[in-house]
């Protein structure tokens, strides 16, 4: 098993089980005490778990914690490909969508790459690279400027304002937590303010959030549960936690993921 694979069985574990030993790991993937703390060491410094005597916990974000783009794009990987996989479908040749910063909208973008006659407004710069390295001729992009963020977002006044000019068919949003209370929720004042502007602009909204968004609350609110014509999640997310969105929701989509071995 490489290094980053068991890094991702380390991590699948200590959000199953809320944390994890070292004795345990050593015992369960056959190697050294000293290879699975720096495997922790690893995940700690992406701010995927916070290192404890003898082990390793979960990371319970606060309201105003932003974790970087690189340290989010480890996290759920399989279950953000099946939910991009499904909001790919939503999108036809000859639309205007936009989509939001976001792992789960970058991995959306790699699915679109190959629509006809697509524009996309976006103020990712993740998702404008993919499809800037595509080179599709007949797809227009456009990337709204702005401040940057620590998760490669751009906000603030000049993105607000470009976002204004738009017209679009649909937004796919890209959230750090969904709440009851708080409905989609960002630790970002001046990314709420631009996601808001996206919200404004499009006909239709659709959320993408993987399981682990639920329950998380960021500082400001984006949009309200009932804003949501369509919210993409999948299957681990639990059962309660669905009744509440389908009922607030326009429609909740729940994508199976594959088993991994």
């Amino acid at each position: 098993m490489l290094a980053q694979q068991r890094q991702a069985a380390i991590l699948e574990r200590v959000r199953l089980h809320g944390g994890v030993r070292v004795s345990d790991l050593v015992t369960e993937f056959s190697v050294s005490d000293m290879t699975i703390r720096r495997d922790l060491e690893t995940l700690a410094d992406q701010g995927l778990v916070a290192k404890v005597h003898g082990g390793a916990t979960v990371v319970r974000p606060g309201s105003t914690e932003e974790p970087g783009f690189a340290a989010k794009s480890v996290r759920n990987r399989a279950e953000k490909a099946a939910i991009a996989s499904r909001a790919a479908e939503l999108v036809h040749p000859g639309m205007a969508v936009a989509l939001s910063a976001g792992t789960t909208t970058a991995e959306l973008a790699l699915r679109l790459t190959g629509v006809p006659e697509l524009t996309v407004v976006t103020n990712s710069v993740p998702v404008a690279d993919v499809f800037y390295r595509s080179g599709r001729p007949d797809q227009t992009v456009v990337l709204t400027g702005g401040v940057r963020t620590p998760s490669d977002a751009l906000v603030g006044p000049v993105a607000v304002a470009a976002i204004r000019t738009f017209h679009l068919d649909l937004l796919f949003l890209g959230v750090h937590g969904i709440s009851e209370r708080g409905g989609f929720t960002t630790p970002n004042l001046m990314e709420a303010d631009t996601d808001r502007a996206l919200v404004a602009a499009a006909e239709k909204l659709v959320v993408l959030a993987d399981h682990s968004k639920w329950d998380l609350l960021g500082i400001s609110t984006i949009a309200a549960l009932a804003e949501a014509h369509v919210v993409i999640t999948d299957s681990g997310l639990p059962q309660p936690a669905q009744q509440v969105l389908r009922q607030a929701v326009g429609e909740l989509i729940v994508t199976e993921v594959p088993s991994q071995v």
